[in-house]
């Protein structure tokens, strides 16, 4: 239950926030401003639909450049719908958690073949989406069709718990902070509304040191009032990560072709291009895609992943002509673009260019 002095509509937190972002806002490639949107401008839903998408589990830094290229590349859903799976998979190299990518395709072209290129407005019909969840689905019906749903990201949960002075760890406290925030949700503006509590939570009241002195909602605040902001929201302890290791084969030929492998769909890095390797386990076994002398460098790769880090072996060896390896195909040198490599992928082919250079 909310406490009482929390207005439920557009009162005086909301309109003191929405206050607050008419002058503050950022400028973000994917946001119509709140001026502009007054004026009569509409948000994109393919806009908002990518850039919440690419901006699961990464910073705003982050996707600016991935969110210019998409939308110079496919500027609609249509036009990404139509796009070979390799060019988009390409793209998105670098920016992590891949299932999102093969999710975007998969959903661009339902929305192309199934809804004759038109994101549906209310909340369930976007959960029927491939890859849009309970936070998306809000996300878009608030921000692109200005509907009064509840968006949970870690800046809303991190306001909301100083606010409301909330010492429940997360993520228990999860379903406590999400009624506390649709309670102040008003019915006026709510997809400003929603974009105002994310940017308060990324600029002002952040992690570590908020500035509880200029925040538009200081004199509410429980938290501020307790001293107790910084220390808000308590999670509970992680468990440590544990250690994987595995092996990856670089071959090269003469004429610079590199043999390369596309990773299965599902699992990690799933559908992206990367060096055939080995399992990635305690103990992984040896697989290399051919028999050579294959020489280990003494660099190793060292990468985390969200639920385990890991250490990846290399192994070189010159790649003859007309082998035929076990997996793999052989990318001509002036095909082949390291950037088109996930992070982990390109830290091997780094080590090992800069251990033959």
């Amino acid at each position: 239950m909310r406490d009482s002095e929390f207005e439920t509509g557009p009162g005086p937190i909301a309109g003191d926030l929405l206050g607050w972002y008419d002058v503050h806002a950022r400028d973000l490639p994917w946001r119509v401003s709140p001026a502009a949107r007054a004026a009569g401008v509409r948000p994109d839903p393919y806009r908002v639909w990518l850039s919440e998408v690419m901006l699961q589990q990464t910073t705003v830094a982050a996707v600016r450049d991935y969110f210019h290229r998409f939308t110079t590349l496919w500027p609609d859903v249509n036009a990404l719908a139509a796009a070979e799976d390799g060019a988009v998979m390409g793209e998105w190299a670098g920016l992590g958690y891949y299932a999102r990518a093969r999710n975007l395709l998969k959903c661009a072209r339902f929305v192309a073949d199934e809804l004759d290129g038109r994101f549906p407005e209310h909340h369930d019909a976007l959960l029927e989406l491939p890859g849009v969840g309970p936070y998306t689905a809000a996300a878009i019906s608030a921000i692109a069709f200005d509907r009064p749903e509840t968006v949970m990201d870690g800046n809303v949960e991190r306001v909301m718990a100083r606010l409301h002075d909330i010492h429940t760890p997360l993520p228990a406290a999860k379903p406590e902070l999400k009624a506390q925030a649709a309670a102040l949700t008003p019915g006026t503006r709510p997809g400003d509304y929603a974009q105002a509590v994310m940017d308060l939570g990324a600029t002002i009241c952040t992690p570590k040191s908020p500035a509880c002195g200029i925040c538009p909602l200081r004199s509410p605040c429980r938290a501020r009032a307790a001293g107790t902001a910084p220390e808000l929201p308590k999670k509970t302890p992680k468990k440590p990560k544990p250690t994987r290791r595995g092996i990856v084969y670089l071959a090269q030929r003469d004429d610079g072709a590199v043999l390369l492998e596309r990773r299965p769909d599902k699992g990690l890095l799933g559908g992206m291009l990367g060096w055939p390797g080995s399992d990635w386990s305690e103990a992984p076994e040896e697989k290399p895609p051919f028999a050579a002398d294959w020489v280990t460098l003494p660099a190793e790769v060292r990468h985390t992943f969200t639920h385990f880090h890991l250490i990846l072996t290399i192994k070189c060896a010159p790649l003859p002509e007309g082998v035929l390896p076990e997996l793999g195909q052989v990318i001509p040198r002036a095909m082949f673009r390291p950037g088109d490599l996930p992070t982990v992928m390109r830290k091997a082919y780094d080590l090992w260019r800069d251990g033959t250079a």
